[in-house]
């Protein structure tokens, strides 16, 4: 699987920017899909994720983003979407999408995010 994220780029404080994250492989064998992202000096930081189990899909959002991001999955389409509202300058950094099969993480490159304040 490889994995590509888009969407990025230069944004005010309240705006919004959806991030898209497309894959060369299936991603309906993911156990899990996730987006990441790492601030300026800062270590990575999970934002978002989907876990796929018999009894549906769940999606967990870090606190610093509930109820601002959506993360949406498309297995036709073999995307994973993030939908960013209300963003704010701590949002600023590079995002990357992760998959997980098995016991493999799988690593996109990022996409910029800068949030002006």
């Amino acid at each position: 699987v490889q994995l590509q994220a888009s969407g990025g780029g230069l944004v005010q404080a309240g705006g919004s920017l959806r991030l898209s994250c497309g894959a060369s492989g299936s991603i309906n064998g993911a156990i899990r899909m996730g987006w990441y992202r790492q601030a300026p000096g800062k270590q990575r930081e999970l934002v978002a994720d989907v876990t796929s189990a018999i009894s549906g899909d769940r999606t967990n959002y870090a606190d610093s983003v509930k109820g601002r991001f959506t993360m949406s999955k498309d297995v036709a389409k073999n995307t994973v979407d993030l939908q960013m509202n209300s963003l704010k300058p701590e949002d600023t950094g590079i995002y990357y999408c992760k998959a997980t099969a098995g016991a493999v993480d799988y690593w996109g490159r990022g996409t910029l995010v800068t949030v002006s304040s």
